[in-house]
């Protein structure tokens, strides 16, 4: 059976002990990329997303949530893993839709990678750009309904500032993950 992730074709059928540390690993590197941050109010601009993609088109779409919801739990335990060093507070305040968005975010990459949707660089990033503007759905839906934002705001603040910033990431993010298969297939 051929491998339908990165890490399928790297580690072949994981055992339990290799999918929780995968699932650490990962939670931490999405922790790492919410640190680099662009201060931007009330939502910075992070390299969650990015982090994200590499995670679900790498890890496939179970492992890849499983991370993700690992991520949200070290949040809630109060461990300062979301942007600024935030904990469980992050949860609850303007950035809490994105942050449960990204569940959705790494299953859907694992997804497209899974059902053959993300093969080569070209449709591994228009599966990213796609993703990245899922992500405004519960990012959006969060401060609309929670915080009462109005529209204007919510293009303003929530969304305008960081749409080209996304597209680049999904391109990046196709770009790592392709680079991984080109490294694996030359050393085959």
């Amino acid at each position: 059976m051929r491998a339908q992730t990165l890490t399928q074709a790297l580690h072949g059928h994981d055992t339990l002990t290799r999918k929780a540390g995968l699932v650490l690993g990962g939670s931490l590197f999405i922790a790492l990329a919410a640190q680099v941050a662009v201060p931007f109010f009330p939502v910075p601009m992070t390299l969650s997303t990015l982090a994200i993609l590499i995670v679900g088109l790498t890890f496939g779409s179970r492992l890849g949530a499983v991370t993700l919801l690992a991520y949200l739990a070290e949040g809630a335990m109060g461990l300062p893993v979301f942007a600024g060093g935030m904990n469980g507070a992050a949860l609850v305040g303007p950035t809490a839709g994105f942050l449960y968005g990204f569940v959705g975010m790494a299953w859907l990459a694992g997804l497209a990678v899974e059902r053959g949707l993300a093969r080569g660089v070209l449709s591994t990033a228009l599966v990213g750009v796609l993703l990245s503007a899922f992500i405004y759905i519960p990012g959006l839906a969060w401060p609309a309904l929670a915080l009462g934002k109005s529209a204007p705001d919510l293009w303003a603040y929530w969304m305008a500032p960081f749409l080209l910033g996304d597209a680049v990431k999904a391109v990046i993010a196709a770009m790592v993950v392709w680079g991984g298969w080109t490294a694996l297939r030359a050393r085959s």
